[in-house]
C-alpha cells in the first residue's frame, strides 16, 4: 500500500506548499468536548442530516431556524410526549421541508437518543467512548437502531458532531483505491467498509494523524485540485472528506 507520507506530499504540492495544506485542515476534535454534547443537539444534527440526504444543503441550512422552532428545539423527551396529530400537522408546515418519512425519522430518532442516553448516560458519550479503531461497528450501529442514518448519513453526522472520523467521499475513495486497497467504486459492503477502515487505522498509525486529517488530506490529493475558497465552501457544506 501507498504509505501515507506520500499522499500527504501529493496534498501539499497539489495545495501549493505544507503551511497552505495545514491551513486547511480542521481543528483537532476534542472528545472530551464531544462527552459533553447534549442530546437534543445530536437529535438535530440527526434530523439536520436527514433531511440533507438527497437535497440542497444550503436550502436546508437557511431554513435551520423554522426547524429548530417547529421540532421544539429537538427536546427527545418533549418530542416523544407529543400525540399523533402534532407529527401530521408538520406535514403541512412550511417552516420545514415537508417530507412526511423524514419527519416520521425525527420521532423515531428522539426514542432511539433517549435509549442510547439510558445505556450510555447520552449520545455525546456513546460516541467519544467508542474504539476510534471501530468506526464501521459505530456506523452499524447508527443504521440499525436509527431512522435513515445508514450510508453517508450516519458519516456525516458523527463528523458534523465532533467525532473523529473518516468519510468515504467519491475522492476519498479514489485516493483508497490509488493506494491500492482493493473496494469498489462504492463501497457499501461491509468488507469493503472494513477494508477502508484499516487503511486508514494503518495510515493513522503511521502518521499519528487525526482519522478527519487523513480523509481530508487523501481528498486534497487526488482529484479535482480545488481552490481554497471552494474547498473550505464545501467543506462547510457539502461533499467533504
Amino acid at each position: 500500500m501507498t504509505a501515507f507520507k506520500t499522499i500527504y506530499a501529493r496534498a501539499a504540492k497539489r495545495k501549493g506548499g505544507e503551511a497552505a495544506l495545514k491551513k486547511l485542515l480542521p481543528p483537532k476534535p476534542d472528545h472530551r468536548k464531544l462527552a459533553r454534547l447534549t442530546d437534543d443537539r445530536a437529535l438535530s444534527e440527526m434530523a439536520k442530516r436527514v433531511f440533507s440526504a438527497g437535497f440542497v444543503w444550503s436550502v436546508i441550512e437557511n431554513k435551520w431556524d423554522g426547524f429548530e422552532a417547529a421540532f421544539l428545539n429537538f427536546e427527545p423527551r418533549k418530542l416523544l410526549h407529543k400525540p399523533d396529530e402534532f407529527w401530521e400537522k408538520l406535514a403541512s408546515d412550511k417552516r420545514i421541508v415537508r417530507n412526511p418519512q423524514k419527519i416520521r425519522s425525527v420521532r423515531d430518532n428522539a426514542q432511539f437518543v433517549m435509549d442510547i442516553a439510558a445505556e450510555y448516560g447520552s449520545f455525546g458519550k456513546l460516541l467519544a467512548g467508542w474504539p476510534m479503531d471501530d468506526q464501521v461497528g459505530l456506523l452499524d450501529l447508527l443504521a440499525k437502531r436509527g431512522a435513515r442514518l445508514g450510508g453517508n448519513s450516519g458519516q456525516y453526522l458523527i463528523r458534523f458532531l465532533g467525532r473523529d472520523s473518516w468519510i468515504a467521499s467519491r475522492d476519498v475513495i479514489l485516493c483508497l483505491r490509488d493506494a491500492g486497497v482493493d473496494i469498489s467504486g462504492n463501497p457499501t459492503s461491509k468488507r469493503d467498509r472494513l477494508k477502508i477502515q484499516a487503511q486508514f487505522n494503518a495510515w493513522a498509525k503511521e502518521s499519528g494523524l487525526p482519522l478527519t486529517h487523513i480523509s481530508r488530506i487523501c481528498a486534497m490529493s487526488i482529484g479535482e485540485n480545488y481552490d481554497a475558497e471552494t474547498l473550505k465552501r464545501a467543506m462547510s457544506g457539502g461533499d467533504e472528506a
